[in-house]
């Protein structure tokens, strides 16, 4: 698999649902063709999480580490990494 590892996308199989009203995928296969589609992104750390919102035009300086890993877009992949999928 390419940039989505299996830990990436287990993580979003698991919590696809803080996004989208239904599942949008259900084997790892789908989840990795889901999010090659929209382009998802995973980051190192929240750092990195900040600095892809302030990229994208999203006004994050504001934000405290708790409001940015409450945002629906962003799916803790449990060892550090952060995947981000614009719904």
């Amino acid at each position: 698999m390419g940039e989505y590892d299996d830990k990436v996308l287990s993580c979003f199989l698991e919590k696809q649902g803080q996004l989208f009203p239904e599942n949008v995928a259900d084997t790892m296969e789908e989840a990795e063709a889901f999010l090659e589609d929209c382009m998802a992104v995973v980051v190192k750390n929240l750092g990195q999480v900040r600095e892809y919102f302030d990229e994208a035009g999203m006004d994050a300086a504001g934000m405290s580490d708790e409001e940015l890993l409450e945002a629906c877009e962003v799916f803790a992949v449990g060892d550090g990494r952060f995947l981000i999928v614009e719904g």
